[in-house]
């Protein structure tokens, strides 16, 4: 395998207790690296971190790329990412909101661009959230995922691989392939999909094999048991890349639509 610095040149600078540490999950800035290796950014660009988690992928937009940030995440207090921000020397570059996805406070077509990285898949297999994302981007936008996925669909229980079973109805059920999620943003037709692939192998084999070495104190933990389980490489990463396409998105308003609900 290649060495870490030529895999991920950017991240490889990062301290590595940092990453480790305020990462929530596998290595966030390794997977935010692979999703701009078919995204680019350009300085000056307005840039939405949907679910950003402790915000070090907004700080690394900010000081890799040069763009705004506005780091969005529902669990981790906006005063508590200020200070990483702060911490940084970001403060400038980087806005930090605790809000949920679903409820996101921007005027239509703000943005530049869209990342989510390491969360789409909690929130984004409902097929009205793409259409309720878009209406936030500017046409010609691009809107990019990184996340876990399968190497192959598992369309029923019965498909399910002996070593995630245990797991399966509470971590993996809502996990799909890249080609799943290609088909899934094509029929809206608000995006071109530009992008649509697993990671490349030795990238792939890194995140995991990190993770792996994060989480060897804990054996019980879920994704890191299955992914030292996996011998044949079934759960594996992706990255998903769309340009907006100027077709006018159905608005849908979650907040109106949770208020029918209660009635």
């Amino acid at each position: 395998m290649k060495p870490i610095q030529n895999l991920f040149p950017r991240s490889a600078k990062y301290d590595d207790k940092w990453v480790k540490d305020n990462s929530m999950g596998e290595n966030v800035l390794f997977n935010l690296e692979s999703l701009l290796q078919v995204m680019p950014l350009k300085p000056g660009m307005r840039v939405l971190d949907l679910a950003c988690g402790k915000a070090i992928s907004a700080i690394f937009l900010a000081k890799e790329y040069e763009v705004e940030v506005w780091a969005i995440d529902e669990a981790i207090s906006a005063t508590e990412n200020y200070k990483r921000i702060c911490d940084s020397e970001c403060q400038n570059k980087v806005f930090p909101l605790q809000i949920d996805a679903r409820h996101l406070p921007f005027p239509e077509s703000f943005f530049d661009a869209i990342v989510v990285i390491d969360s789409y898949t909690y929130f984004g297999t409902d097929d009205k959230y793409l259409p309720y994302l878009a209406k936030f981007l500017k046409p010609d936008g691009r809107v990019g995922i990184v996340d876990v996925g399968f190497t192959h669909e598992i369309e029923t229980f019965a498909q399910v691989p002996p070593f995630l079973k245990a797991d399966y109805s509470r971590y993996w059920y809502f996990i799909h392939t890249a080609d799943w999620w290609k088909k899934m943003w094509e029929r809206t037709g608000l995006v071109d999909i530009t992008c649509a692939e697993l990671l490349p192998g030795e990238q792939a084999s890194a995140i995991k094999a990190q993770y792996i070495a994060d989480y060897q104190d804990k054996p019980k933990e879920p994704f890191a048991r299955a992914l030292r389980e996996d011998k044949e490489n079934i759960i594996t990463f992706f990255r998903l890349v769309g340009t907006r396409k100027p077709t006018e998105a159905y608005l849908q308003d979650y907040k109106k639509e949770a208020r029918k609900g209660k009635k």
